[in-house]
């Protein structure tokens, strides 16, 4: 049964990014590898700040929830088209037309001509790319708006404009390239257009440092010093040429002459998940499993990198187990809603998270089945409900730093 909405178009203010706290770190944390489907009201109780919704939806069980949802999706049709990143917990994948990184499915949806809405069982930068890439009269929503991206939020567009503009003080204009990773917001999308920058993903990082350095100028790296180092050290530049850039200290905790000297100055932002994994974990692995291959994300740190077999993108580790031989041994250092899909696709092979405890994206777990029911039950009673909507001037600079990317991948 659908609950009927008031109709009042309900104003959605530039949502103020929830940091993840402590308690919500470890809420979700355990040792065993499936993480029970539970009501919203019970998710609650574990001390989450997330985005409130009538009481209903709250206390409707999972089982209901997912009745709802399958009825919703039958009447709305081609109307919607809804995306689940590969993070997304499996009660809420199950009804995604496409699955996929943040990219893929903002590439998807742009292609979807048919929808008038688009939802995004994801992150808020993901969202914003996807309302970037689409067509104006499309509306994106996100079923949740305390659904934000810490790492993105590490690079909040004042202090990088402040960097922008000490950088430029100390090593005069036009002599730095800014490259965001797609893990940003679209203001830090929007500098980079603005600066003659571009957009990476973790699968074409390589590509762009070429292309950047190409231009034989420094690299600004943002927001995730991780995936920077990664690639600067793939392409032979040394440690001591890549320095971090603390927002919090003057000239970003660097003399003028470090940063004249450095090649790559990378932002300090980090993801709360790939930096979970040591390199203890991959030598117990290969202890307990000798005939093992470690794959691990490059937003993993250097030494994790370096001490796997293979790494890349979430769409890479996918594709390389799937394709490998049946009775193979894999153990994966990305997130564990990840980790748990592939194998269940994968019952001829052993594949485990490299990290025993099993924590999901704190703020991917976000999206709750009682949000999506509540986007659904909207649309259907005519009430948009969270439509995520980037400014004309912040498109058009994206856009351009986004473009500069597709035509060199």
């Amino acid at each position: 049964m659908v609950t009927k909405l008031n109709k009042t178009p309900i104003p959605i203010p530039i949502p103020i990014p929830i940091p993840i706290t402590e308690i919500e770190q470890s809420a979700f944390c355990q040792t065993d590898s499936e993480l029970k489907s539970v009501t919203l009201e019970q998710e609650f109780l574990k001390g989450v700040r997330w985005q409130k919704l009538p009481v209903s939806y709250m206390r409707t069980s999972p089982e209901d929830l997912r009745k709802n949802i399958k009825s919703a999706r039958k009447q709305l049709g081609t109307r919607v088209t809804i995306l689940g990143h590969h993070y997304q917990r499996d009660e809420v994948i199950e009804f995604a037309d496409q699955r996929g990184d943040s990219f893929k499915l903002s590439q998807y949806a742009a292609e979807q001509k048919h929808a008038e809405f688009i939802i995004f069982c994801g992150v808020h930068f993901m969202a914003e790319t996807a309302d970037i890439l689409s067509s104006p009269e499309q509306k994106v929503i996100l079923p949740n708006l305390t659904a934000g991206c810490s790492m993105a939020d590490m690079a909040n567009s004042d202090d990088v404009e402040d960097c922008w503009d000490d950088l430029t003080d100390v090593l005069g204009p036009n002599e730095v390239v800014p490259i965001t990773y797609m893990n940003s917001t679209a203001a830090i999308k929007a500098l980079c257009g603005k600066n003659e920058g571009i957009v990476c993903t973790s699968s074409n990082a390589s590509a762009t440092f070429d292309w950047a350095l190409q231009k034989n100028k420094k690299i600004l790296f943002l927001p995730d010093q991780h995936l920077g180092r990664n690639t600067g050290a793939q392409k032979g530049i040394p440690l001591e040429e890549m320095i971090v850039w603390n927002p919090f200290k003057p000239l970003g905790g660097n003399t003028k002459e470090q940063l004249k000297d450095a090649k790559i100055i990378l932002w300090q932002g980090h993801c709360s998940v790939h930096t979970r994994f040591t390199i203890k974990q991959i030598e117990k692995a290969r202890t307990e499993h000798p005939d093992i291959t470690v794959i691990a994300h490059p937003e993993c740190t250097l030494d994790v990198v370096n001490a796997a077999d293979f790494s890349g993108s979430t769409e890479f580790i996918k594709d390389k187990i799937n394709a490998s031989a049946a009775g193979s041994t894999w153990a994966v250092g990305t997130e564990i809603s990840l980790v748990n899909r592939i194998a269940a696709e994968n019952p001829d092979k052993n594949i485990f998270c490299l990290d025993p405890v099993v924590c999901p994206c704190s703020t991917m777990y976000r999206i709750h089945p009682a949000y999506l029911s509540w986007i659904l039950d909207g649309i259907l009673n005519g009430v948009t409900i969270n439509q995520i909507s980037v400014d004309d001037q912040t498109r058009a600079h994206s856009k351009i730093a986004l473009q500069r990317m597709l035509e060199i991948v």
